[in-house]
């Protein structure tokens, strides 16, 4: 997880990483994310860097999924590496989470950012 590394150490310095540093940051987390919480039922969608399904429950099969989770990439980071809450997240508009299932808090952070 070097990218996620390279990203923690720049927003440690007050900066944001460089977009193949956030790029590659955010497919790791999101690989992290799917394999943590294998499953079909929660679209997780990071654009424009990436999306996975995950959590276990009811397979979503056409259209758009019920529950969905969407942010920005530093956004992304900063929930995976236990800076941002999810649930505060949601709560300030930084995360939009729609239906039943789309609350990530028993899977974030996915690693510990401090």
């Amino acid at each position: 997880m070097d990218a996620v590394v390279d990203a923690i150490a720049a927003l440690d310095n007050g900066e944001e990483p460089d977009r193949p540093t956030l790029k590659a940051a955010v497919r790791e987390l999101l690989q992290a994310l799917a394999e943590k919480a294998p499953g079909h039922t929660v679209e997780v969608r990071v654009p424009p860097y990436g999306a996975v399904q995950c959590v276990e429950g009811p397979r979503h099969r056409r259209g758009t999924p019920p529950n969905v989770v969407e942010c920005r990439p530093i956004v992304f980071v900063e929930l995976a590496t236990g800076r941002l809450d999810f649930a505060e997240a949601v709560a300030t508009g930084k995360v939009m989470a729609s239906g039943q299932r789309a609350d990530l808090s028993d899977f974030l952070p996915l690693i510990d950012g401090a």
